[in-house]
C-alpha cells in the first residue's frame, strides 16, 4: 500500500475541517435565529422558505468543499489522486462526526 501524498492529506483535512466549521456556523445561526430575525407569526411562509433556501445553499457549499477538488482532479486525469482525496476527506468527516457524538454522549 502506497503512502498518500502529504499535500492530498492536507487538502482533505482542510476540506473536512471547513465543512465542520461551516456546519457549526449554520447551527449557531439556526439556534440564535429568533434573535437575528425576530419571531414570525404562525403560518408565515418566510420562515420555512428561508430555512429551505439555506438548506439548499448549504448543500451546494458543502458539496463544493467535499467534491470540488476531487472532481477537478478526476476530470484532469488524476483519477487515483481524486479518489484518494475523496476517501481521506470522507474519513476526516467521519472522525469529526464521531468526535461530536462522543462529546455529546460523554458530557
Amino acid at each position: 500500500m502506497n503512502s498518500a501524498d502529504p499535500k492530498i492529506i492536507k487538502i482533505a483535512v482542510v476540506s473536512a475541517v471547513g465543512v465542520f466549521a461551516y456546519v457549526g456556523l449554520i447551527s449557531w445561526v439556526l439556534i440564535h435565529g429568533e434573535q437575528f430575525f425576530g419571531s414570525l407569526p404562525r403560518g408565515d411562509i418566510r420562515g420555512p422558505m428561508l430555512f429551505l433556501m439555506l438548506f439548499v445553499f448549504s448543500a451546494l457549499v458543502t458539496g463544493l468543499m467535499v467534491l470540488g477538488r476531487p472532481t477537478y482532479l478526476f476530470l484532469t486525469g488524476s483519477k487515483k489522486e481524486a479518489l484518494t482525496l475523496l476517501g481521506y476527506t470522507v474519513a476526516g468527516l467521519f472522525v469529526l462526526t464521531f468526535l461530536i457524538f462522543a462529546i455529546i454522549v460523554l458530557v
